[in-house]
């Protein structure tokens, strides 16, 4: 591994009119004795999808998943979560009503073993919506929203086990959204999916973009390049770079970044 400068670090400012969703100010993450993000300070435009990317190791799940409070009971994690004027690193944050507002979708699909329906209905009569028509109407616009209605709309009733690992990261995706999240973590969403489902799963979340923000983690740099507007590049825990995607693939600033996006990092 060649010897960077941790301190050669270029994040954009964004424009002061710019609405931010989330925001982290000097986040540190702390799992035991390991130091394993530092001082960690990203906004998040509204209505735009940023990507996190770095290799294995760097940090970028680490902080995704401080996020919503993830890391809770894992590791120590220090600084500001700014979310709607409230710091949602504080003590006295409700974080299962938080997570309604900042939904997140795992690398492997993780649907519950019941029908397609009950994967959505569910959750809704936990947070306690009774009336049918209403969790059928939101059944119904979760999975469109999510591109996977017209596949399964005569077979609701079928198990979410038996759907393809990219319907299921889709059906993930729909569940998340019929809690009417503001903002949608997702942890490495294709990792496991066969190109096919993973260009499906891109236009999905181009076409969820219009409604909410969106903060992904990937390992695929093409995958960043196509489908972010913004990325951060994360580097032993330290973000070195954030700035529009053209930009950070394009003429990125840092010796660091160049050289990972260019292929010649380690």
């Amino acid at each position: 591994m060649k010897n960077y400068d941790l301190t050669e670090q270029s994040i954009l400012k964004l424009p002061a009119d710019t609405e931010i969703v989330v925001e982290t100010k000097d986040l540190q993450v702390f799992y035991g004795t390991n130091h394993a993000m530092h001082d960690a300070s990203l906004q998040f435009p509204r209505y735009s999808i940023t990507a996190l990317i770095g290799a294995s190791g760097s940090g970028k799940s680490t902080y995704l998943r401080s996020i919503n409070r993830m890391n809770d009971g894992i590791a120590r994690v220090e600084g500001q979560i700014m979310y709607r004027d409230l710091n949602l690193n504080s003590k006295d944050v409700d974080v299962y009503q938080m997570r309604r507002r900042i939904g997140m979708v795992f690398q492997r699909p993780n649907p519950f073993a019941k029908s397609i329906y009950e994967n959505i209905a569910f959750p809704l009569r936990e947070m306690g919506i009774k009336n049918k028509q209403e969790i059928r109407a939101t059944v119904e616009k979760s999975l469109k929203q999510a591109a996977l209605w017209d596949e399964v709309k005569d077979d609701l009733k079928r198990s979410a086990l038996s759907l393809s690992g990219g319907q299921q990261q889709r059906l993930c995706i729909a569940r998340a959204l019929a809690m009417s999240p503001d903002i949608l973590l997702l942890d490495e969403p294709a990792s496991a999916l066969d190109p096919i489902s993973s260009a499906k799963l891109e236009l999905t979340l181009q076409e969820l973009k219009k409604d909410y923000t969106i903060i992904i983690v990937t390992h695929s740099m093409q995958q960043a390049s196509r489908l972010s507007d913004y990325t951060a590049f994360f580097h032993m825990g330290h973000v070195i770079e954030f700035d529009r995607t053209q930009k950070i693939f394009t003429n990125p600033t840092t010796r660091i970044t160049e050289d990972y996006i260019s292929g010649n990092f380690g």
